[in-house]
């Protein structure tokens, strides 16, 4: 059972300023809560209904004292989902310093304003092997309800760095920047460790970014559309690093 002053702590959750407040943020759903229980974050608690803890005992066994029951109602309750018969966790948010040295290769984001999209990179990331991704302080919150459940359960894995990107873009000058204007992606050879930099939903990276960047880089379109999703453009990058690193 979810006690009312438990209830009205996690609902808090929701909102950025009681986040940063209590440092801790909410995930929910079988699937992401099965990759935090296995992840080593410091959970605070989790509620689980009857079907959960018989399918994932072997789970949730280490952490027994921090495990209580709920009904699926009482999960929707206080949750996001409009479904979840499964779990909810609230988790203390990971130390996470800025990056000072470029020793492997990062993605970057300028502006990222829409948890979708940040939630797929993330993912996107994750797949690809990128264990840091650095975005600029005004970007949506990583921890938001939205980006850790479109991350899949890949916020366990990859850390997400909050900095002011001119300095970060000025401690390399192997740096490669998503623009129209740029060579073609397929034709580039990247190097590593290196600064891959993505740009704003709307309008792209911002001049005096740019400005520092060494490679600009596009992706060839052969049809109408005028821009592509900066979710859909990372995962086009990675793959293309990926096979294109000398």
């Amino acid at each position: 059972m979810i006690s009312k002053r438990e209830s009205k702590f996690i609902k808090s959750l929701q909102l950025k300023k009681f986040r940063t407040l209590e440092k801790k943020f909410v995930v929910e759903g079988e699937k992401s809560v099965c990759e935090l229980l296995v992840s080593g974050l410091d959970i605070d608690r989790v509620f689980v209904t009857d079907k959960f803890a018989n399918l994932h005992s072997e789970l949730l066994n280490p952490i027994d004292d921090k495990v209580g029951l709920a009904s699926q109602s009482e999960i929707e309750k206080v949750g996001t989902f409009k479904s979840n018969n499964a779990a909810l966790a609230v988790v203390k948010m990971p130390e996470v310093a800025p990056i000072k040295n470029i020793n492997k290769s990062i993605l970057a984001f300028d502006r990222v304003m829409d948890p979708g999209n940040l939630g797929t990179i993330i993912r996107i990331a994750d797949w690809y092997g990128f264990q840091d991704i650095v975005c600029s302080i005004d970007s949506v919150d990583c921890y938001n309800a939205k980006v850790i459940s479109s991350t899949m359960g890949s916020f366990t894995r990859v850390k997400v760095h909050y900095q002011d990107l001119k300095t970060l873009l000025r401690t390399t000058t192997n740096t490669y920047g998503a623009a129209l204007g740029g060579e073609d992606l397929h034709k580039v050879k990247f190097s590593e460790p290196s600064i891959i930099l993505f740009g704003n939903e709307s309008h792209g990276i911002a001049d005096d970014l740019l400005d520092l960047v060494q490679n600009k880089v596009k992706i060839e379109g052969f049809g109408q559309a005028e821009s592509l999703n900066v979710a859909v453009s990372t995962a086009i990058f990675c793959d293309n690093f990926k096979r294109l690193t000398v």
